[in-house]
């Protein structure tokens, strides 16, 4: 794995890391660790600038969709400054995923998310 393979990892892992915290303190450390200070979160439903709009949208997230947990699906596949990775939102009670999306990145050069643009390719009937 090459220098640039793991960067784009340890971004994707750190923008998992806040999209599944758990309590408001952990999202908004999560969110400061995963995103630059004007880090913008773009997708077909929401769209958020800086550390608290885009807590504000993941904490909506989870309350839309309580006991549910986001996980990556395929790899990372990234060059220069942008990535790009499958995922899937997961009910943890029965394993069903309601929800996937595909997102692309574009990091800073400290690895730190610059901007999200997500897509969504599944969402349940009256979710939208």
């Amino acid at each position: 794995m090459s220098a640039d393979t793991n960067r784009y990892e340890s971004a994707v892992a750190r923008y998992f890391e806040a999209w599944n915290a758990g309590d408001p303190e952990a999202l908004a450390k999560a969110v400061a660790a995963a995103w630059t200070a004007d880090g913008r979160y773009t997708d077909p439903l929401a769209e958020a600038r800086g550390h608290e709009g885009i807590a504000a949208v993941i904490a909506g997230a989870h309350e839309q969709f309580p006991g549910f947990s986001f996980r990556l699906t395929g790899a990372v596949d990234g060059h220069h400054d942008i990535a790009r990775f499958g995922w899937e939102l997961v009910n943890e009670a029965d394993g069903s995923a309601p929800v996937a999306g595909f997102d692309v990145i574009t990091l800073d050069e400290d690895g730190r998310i610059r901007s999200v643009h997500g897509f969504l390719d599944r969402v349940p009937a009256g979710a939208a």
